[in-house]
């Protein structure tokens, strides 16, 4: 849920607050797929489309769709619930590259993806 300091004087989220949560989001999916640590190494592209109001619920869906050697691009989508009526809107999208590390902090091999999707 989205709460009065998380957001700016017009009531709706911080840009950087939503970073924040689509990064951690991102490095889940990421370590879920290759089963070791991992980096943020880029933030590509993200498009705010609509606000996040205070009050309003967020959900986050992070999914790997892309592998390179070491790196993995995820795309992160936040989407915004009003609580009372359930009516849920896609309100950002984004990709990230992260990149699995050994335990010396050196960059290795992730699993391929069966079906990249892009």
């Amino acid at each position: 849920m989205v709460f009065p300091n998380q957001t700016n004087h017009y009531g709706t989220l911080f840009g950087g607050h939503a970073l924040r949560l689509m990064d951690q989001a991102a490095f889940i999916a990421a370590s879920r797929h290759c089963r070791s640590t991992v980096v943020t190494a880029s933030s590509e592209r993200v498009d705010f489309r609509i606000p996040v109001h205070q009050g309003q619920i967020i959900e986050l869906v992070a999914q790997v769709i892309a592998t390179g050697r070491t790196s993995m691009t995820v795309e992160v989508e936040m989407f915004a619930e009003w609580l009372l009526t359930g009516k849920q809107q896609l309100c950002t999208r984004g990709r990230f590259v992260l990149v699995a590390l050994d335990g010396k902090g050196r960059p290795t091999a992730v699993p391929r993806l069966r079906n990249p999707k892009i």
